[in-house]
C-alpha cells in the first residue's frame, strides 16, 4: 500500500485576533490548500497595530522551548514560512530553527517584512535589517516589496519603480545571497500593480492587475500564505504567483464593494473555498 504524507508548513508569525493577518490569515488559506498549517507563534495581538488600540503579548522567551519541544517530537516539514519578526532575537532564534529544521527536501519562503514606500517599519532597526540579511541565506523563495528588497541589498529607494531589467538586476544580486526563486510584490506602475517573478534559471516573468482601492493590512499574508501552501505541493513558482495575484485582486474588489475600513483587512473568505 503506498503511503500517505500529506504536506506540511512550519509558520512563524504573530496570532492576531482581529483584523485578518498573520496566522488568522495563513492557517485558513494553508488549510484550504490541503496542506496542514504548524505554527510558531512569536507575539499574541488583540487585533493589529493599524487600530488605536490593542493588547500584546511578546512570545520571544518561549519561542526555543515551543521549538524545542518539536525538535524532541523529531517533526520534520515540507515547507518552513516565516513572517513578520520583531526583534534581532527573534531573528536569531528564526536562523536557529532553519538551522534545524532546513533539509534538502524542504523548501523555505521567507517574507522579509520590514517597510514600504521607501520607509522601514518603526521597529525596525539597522541591526534587525543585518540579521534579516543573514536570515535571507536559509531561504529558497523570498517575497519582498521593493522597500524591502533595497533593504536587503544595502541599496537606495528609487526615486520611480526601476524598469523591468532593473529589476531583473536587484533580483539577480539578492539571489547571489542564497534564494533562487524572488517576487517583487506590490510595485506601481501606471495605476496598476505589478509582480515581478525571478527564478534563477528562467527568464523572468511580470504579473500585473488593476490597482483595487486602498492599502490594507494582510494582503501580504494572504499572498505569502496562497504561495507557500502551492510550492510545497510541487506547482511551479509562476503559477504560485498568479493564483496568489488573481485570489487578492478579486477578494479586494469584494472587500473595496462592502466599503470595509481599511484596518479591517481583506474578506478573503468569501473566495476560500476557490483555491485548490
Amino acid at each position: 500500500m503506498r503511503e500517505f504524507n500529506q504536506k506540511k508548513i512550519a509558520l512563524i508569525n504573530d496570532v492576531t485576533g482581529f483584523g485578518r493577518c498573520s496566522i488568522a490569515v495563513a492557517l485558513p488559506i494553508i488549510s484550504i490548500l490541503k496542506v496542514q498549517c504548524c505554527f510558531i507563534p512569536r507575539a499574541i495581538l488583540s487585533n493589529h497595530t493599524g487600530f488605536d488600540n490593542f493588547f500584546f503579548e511578546d512570545y520571544t522567551p518561549k519561542m526555543k522551548e515551543y521549538i524545542n519541544n518539536w525538535e524532541k517530537l523529531n517533526l520534520n516539514f515540507d515547507g518552513i514560512c516565516t513572517g513578520f519578526l520583531g526583534s534581532k532575537e527573534q531573528i536569531e532564534i528564526v536562523v536557529e530553527f532553519l538551522e534545524k529544521f532546513k533539509t534538502e527536501n524542504n523548501i523555505v519562503i521567507v517574507d522579509p517584512v520590514m517597510g514600504d514606500y521607501g520607509k522601514l517599519y518603526s521597529t525596525y532597526t539597522d541591526e534587525m535589517c543585518k540579521k534579516m540579511q543573514d536570515l535571507i541565506k536559509y531561504a529558497d523563495v523570498v517575497t519582498p516589496n521593493l522597500t524591502e528588497l533595497c533593504k536587503l541589498l544595502d541599496v537606495p529607494y528609487p526615486n520611480e519603480t526601476p524598469n523591468h531589467e532593473e529589476l531583473y538586476i536587484l533580483c539577480k544580486n539578492l539571489s547571489n545571497k542564497g534564494p533562487n526563486k524572488i517576487v517583487i510584490t506590490g510595485l506601481q506602475r501606471g495605476g496598476c500593480i505589478e509582480n515581478f517573478i525571478f527564478e534563477s534559471d528562467k527568464p523572468y516573468k511580470v504579473i500585473k492587475v488593476e490597482k483595487i482601492g486602498d492599502d490594507r493590512p494582510g494582503t501580504g499574508d494572504v499572498f505569502s500564505s496562497i504561495v507557500s501552501g502551492s510550492i510545497v505541493k510541487n506547482e511551479s513558482f509562476s503559477v504560485c504567483v498568479e493564483k496568489a495575484t488573481s485570489f487578492i485582486s478579486k477578494s479586494l474588489k469584494f472587500t473595496n464593494d462592502l466599503n470595509l475600513p481599511p484596518n479591517y483587512g481583506v474578506c478573503f473568505e468569501e473566495f476560500l473555498s476557490e483555491l485548490k
